[in-house]
């Protein structure tokens, strides 16, 4: 059903939802466009609106051909919206979900794409926050580009701020989806330009290997890999693509490259990926406890929100307390930063080393499964204990 967001846009139908609220087709005075209508509760948040209304002139006049342009912001009663240039094809995520991980040369040309979005952004003063699969649109109807890849945009600017109210967060949350935090906020840093920039470089981590470099599992423990883990070399890639993968996941935020100097980089790149196939390596299937530290008996820290079930592969997402239905996992989540001391309690290595597949991951359950060797001989001990301890009740009876 129709229904009209102020006085100048009616949203038809719902194309989309998330935490922060839906996404509908809308028609505007210049044709088609996308709304993003926010939460009512969102909606009747005085501090929220205010700071809506600042960032206004900031969204407005951020333009550049890789940005979903974002048109007008409305307020009007009840309704807080978004409207913004509509992106016929799909997003990120779900071609993810479809082919499970990009030919290098795609994967490249998309990396490319947004960080040339993030370089305007930034350079307008405007840090994104929330960079995922997600929040990546493909133009269906663009000329595709290297390795067949549709032109990529980046959307969403600005909504990961305007969640973070004071008044809905404390200074110990964390907004953001786990996966893709840079370990400055984990650690409770105030978010600069370097957290896009960790967070595109695990997007096309991702894109390449098909699963995230510090994910699955319990989410207290994917922000906790963030900062106590080294990433996983990728094999079969060009050893300068991978360098620059990790300079762009270092810890130290300053180590990372700017986003325009990391667009430039990769379109170098991208003659030596050209032709290359999708990686052959391991599905991710880690366990979900890797370290005792986080068995059933010794679970991580109590979060603000209730972890939502582990998918196979790709992002953990959890869902702002009061969300609806989240069908494409457009998350801004509140979580509690871990103290010093349970982030130091995790062990210290490299994450998630893929490997060929069918091989067990060294230091996984899977890796220390007895041999039929070993099964024998523990089950004549077994058998001995059993005898032992019958001639022991005997002996007591006597």
């Amino acid at each position: 059903m129709a229904r009209k967001i102020g006085s100048r846009y009616t949203a038809h139908q719902i194309v989309g939802r998330g935490s922060a609220g839906t996404v509908w087709l809308g028609e505007g005075p210049e044709g088609p466009v996308a709304v993003k209508l926010l939460r009512e509760d969102l909606a009747s948040d005085q501090d929220l609106v205010e700071r809506f209304v600042q960032e206004r002139s900031a969204l407005l006049c951020l333009d550049h051909p890789r940005v979903v342009g974002v048109r007008d912001l409305v307020v009007d009663g009840n309704d807080l919206a978004l409207v913004m240039d509509l992106v016929r094809g799909t997003d990120l995520r779900t071609r993810l979900e479809h082919e499970r991980r990009l030919a290098p040369e795609a994967a490249v040309a998309i990396a490319a794409d947004i960080a040339d979005a993030l370089a305007a952004a930034h350079s307008a003063g405007i840090v994104h926050r929330d960079v995922k699969p997600e929040n990546v649109l493909l133009d269906a109807l663009a000329p595709a580009g290297p390795g067949g890849a549709p032109p990529a945009l980046l959307t969403d600017f600005g909504v990961a701020k305007l969640i973070d109210s004071p008044r809905r967060t404390r200074a110990t949350a964390i907004i953001g989806t786990p996966d893709y935090l840079a370990p400055e906020i984990v650690e409770g840093l105030p978010p600069r330009a370097s957290v896009d920039i960790y967070a595109l470089a695990t997007v096309l981590y991702e894109l390449l290997a098909g699963f995230t470099p510090f994910g699955g599992g319990h989410p207290g423990a994917v922000l906790r890999r963030h900062v106590t883990e080294s990433v996983a070399p990728l094999p079969g890639i060009p050893d300068e693509l991978w360098q620059l993968i990790h300079q762009c996941l270092a810890k130290a935020p300053a180590s990372r490259l700017r986003a325009a100097e990391l667009a430039s980089r990769l379109r170098e790149l991208l003659p030596s990926v050209a032709g290359l196939p999708p990686l052959d390596i391991d599905e991710h299937t880690e366990e979900m406890y890797e370290d005792d530290s986080l068995s059933p008996e010794n679970p991580a820290p109590e979060e603000t929100t209730a972890p939502a079930p582990v998918p196979a592969a790709g992002a953990v997402p959890l869902v702002h307390s009061g969300a609806g239905p989240d069908s494409n996992r457009d998350t801004h989540t509140s979580m509690r930063v871990p103290g010093a001391d349970e982030l130091a309690g995790g062990a210290h290595g490299t994450a998630r080393a893929p490997r060929s597949p069918g091989a067990p991951r060294a230091g996984s359950a899977r890796h220390h499964r007895p041999t039929p060797e070993r099964r024998t001989r523990l089950g004549v001990l077994s058998a001995l204990l059993v005898v032992l301890l019958a001639l022991t009740v005997l002996f007591i009876a006597l």
